[in-house]
């Protein structure tokens, strides 16, 4: 198992490997490991059937159900994402998010794995809390660690619903939830419990508003968080090609679907998995 770095900051191919068969106890560290270090990582050619998906999942965690996009009662952990060639609605997680961060106890990453890709268009986009914290002004910093930001879950919800529907798993997400639109506070600046490195925890498509201020006072704050987070330096652009399989770190990354290929197939099949609580990356 070799790991290849994509950036200068994260994300790394991992290469040797061939995840339909048996993982050792070893590979199972060195996977694990290089999660810790690269937060994404990416493993090519490897087209695993669902109960190889979850047993990788396994690895790193608890295979978690997605209480707004659960999957058939067989695999009800996997979502499948799927946008048909006929299909001009939005993309599924199109826009800049941490998955399900306004749970009580989102999931602390993900497994994706590729079954149909488009010839081009479809990628996804990462960006580095890490890489964003390591470059934020001293001010923000300041302003932030040890403090909470409000979590919503605005497209699942009533408040804050979108006026255009994104992509609906083929009827399966659940919408106008008005749980969703409980306030849920979690810290502003994780810590992470391996590297001991620093990372911001916000996101447009949930973060609401900061500890000690109103929505309205919030929001100047945190649109220039928001641009910083997804400054290209901080970013990896991810082309997608059949059975591959992707990793990430839910508490340290940003991701997003982009909706570019019209006319043409996509279809991913992602779990979820929890590992612990948010709370042990608190400061």
């Amino acid at each position: 198992m070799k790991c290849n770095p994509i950036t200068g900051f994260f994300g790394a191919e991992v290469t040797g490997l061939d995840l339909r068969k048996k993982i050792d106890t070893s590979v199972k560290k060195q996977l694990q490991n290089a999660l810790s270090e690269h937060l994404v990582i990416v493993i090519r050619e490897q087209w695993l059937d669902a109960d190889q998906q979850r047993a990788l999942a396994k690895i790193f965690g608890e295979p978690a159900v997605n209480p707004y996009a659960p999957g058939l009662p067989a695999y009800p952990e996997m979502t499948h994402i799927i946008k048909e060639a006929k299909e001009r609605t939005g993309v599924f997680g199109g826009g800049w998010h941490t998955d399900l961060s306004f749970l009580d106890h989102p999931p602390r990453g993900s497994v994706l794995c590729a079954i149909e890709v488009p010839p081009f268009g479809g990628d996804t986009m990462f960006s580095s809390q890490h890489a964003a914290w390591d470059t934020l002004p001293e001010p923000f910093k300041i302003m932030l660690d040890g403090r909470k930001i409000a979590h919503v879950g605005k497209p699942y919800g009533v408040k804050w619903a979108p006026p255009i529907e994104e992509q609906s798993m083929k009827g399966s997400t659940k919408r106008g939830d008005p749980e969703a639109d409980r306030e849920r506070w979690h810290p502003a600046v994780l810590t992470h419990p391996v590297t001991g490195k620093k990372g911001l925890y916000i996101n447009p498509t949930y973060a609401l508003r900061i500890e000690g201020m109103s929505e309205e006072m919030s929001r100047p704050f945190l649109e220039e968080l928001f641009r910083h987070t997804s400054l290209p330096e901080h970013c990896l652009r991810l082309r997608w090609s059949p059975g591959m399989v992707v990793i990430w770190d839910n508490y340290a990354t940003q991701h997003y679907a982009i909706n570019d290929y019209h006319g043409f197939r996509r279809e991913m099949r992602r779990v979820a998995f929890k590992s612990g609580r948010l709370e042990e990356w608190s400061n």
